[in-house]
């Protein structure tokens, strides 16, 4: 899906299923269906898409913290899905998480430097203490706190600096590739931006890929180098960003551009607004996944399911009528 030749995330045809019980039958929820993507080496990929699109999901398989079903992922050409023990600590040495919540993620019964240094703590990266010290006080700097903070507790910080402390946990052991989940949607507008600020330079200063999620465009449209966007557990669309939100292709993508405020209304994205809810995923549905709410569907959108296809250069859609 990438016409760059340096890939450090190569997903194929991942998938994760759940068994859901609901009024005597087991149903399957096709959380990740399919999904193929190619990450480059140092940029920021958004992944977008509504709640229960697969997004976290995708991110804790990555992780492996569920595992998966079918497919394939490698990280700089190593398995991530064949891991042993050995294995998965070197993926969490080079694979971190910044989590949505600031305060969950953190211990409140801990010091914000023995948070920092956890993972360090855990897989020995330390020769000493002292240089446990420097490392956390290093980290701490990187994100606009200081090395001062590191005797604080959770509860004494802002949610702004909380999620500081996540990242600076994030990035202590000096990985290759950050998942940021939802990493603002719990802060005030005003850190928003911040915390935004600090994650591209923390990129470019420290040489990282970023995958970076949310439901939020807006968001996503100042971070991101490329945009891939999931409805119901499959990639519908993957563009750059500049082209993505100055012209979709796919009409999920034009629904969720539709809910980004815009001060100048002639630069609206027009078309039709569905405000239903996606139908249920306990529902075994053929065609196109988005074809009960979508203005453009025909005959063949209730019969075949579309295949991600290019439809200009670096550009991927899931959709009949493209």
């Amino acid at each position: 899906m990438s016409a760059g030749t340096d890939i450090i995330l190569d997903i194929r045809e991942l998938r994760k299923v759940f068994k859901v019980q609901r009024k005597g039958k087991t149903h399957a929820v096709h959380a990740v269906n399919g999904i193929s993507l190619a990450v480059r080496r140092g940029e920021t990929l958004g992944i977008v898409g509504e709640s229960g699109c697969g997004k976290s999901t995708l991110a804790r398989v990555l992780l492996g913290l569920t595992g998966a079903d079918g497919g394939s992922v490698t990280l700089d050409g190593a398995d991530l899905l064949g891991r042993n023990r050995r294995n998965m600590a070197e993926t969490r040495l080079n694979v971190r998480m910044v989590f949505q919540d600031p305060y969950a993620s953190l211990n409140p019964r801990r010091s914000v430097g023995d948070s920092v240094a956890e993972t360090g703590d855990i897989h020995r990266i330390f020769k000493s203490r002292q240089e446990r010290a420097e490392r956390v006080g290093k980290a701490l700097d990187m994100v606009g706190l200081g090395a001062g903070f590191a005797g604080s507790y959770p509860h004494e910080l802002s949610g702004g600096q909380r999620q500081r402390v996540g990242i600076a946990r994030a990035i202590l052991p000096e990985p290759e590739l950050v998942i940021a989940d939802e990493p603002v949607s719990a802060l005030d507008v005003s850190i928003q931006a911040q915390v935004l600020n600090l994650l591209a330079d923390l990129k470019t200063r420290l040489g990282l890929t970023l995958m970076f999620i949310s439901h939020d465009l807006g968001v996503v449209a100042k971070i991101s180098d490329r945009v891939a966007v999931l409805y119901m557990g499959e990639l519908v669309e993957l563009a750059p960003a500049r082209a993505l939100f100055t012209d979709p292709r796919h009409p999920y993508t034009e629904l969720l551009l539709t809910a980004i405020p815009r001060p100048d209304p002639s630069k609206r994205i027009t078309g039709a607004v569905d405000v239903s809810e996606p139908p249920s995923r306990l529902r075994e549905l053929v065609g196109c996944p988005f074809r009960e709410r979508c203005p453009r569907a025909t005959g063949i959108c209730a019969s075949e399911a579309p295949k991600l296809r290019p439809v200009a250069p670096e550009r991927f859609v899931s959709c009949h009528h493209a």
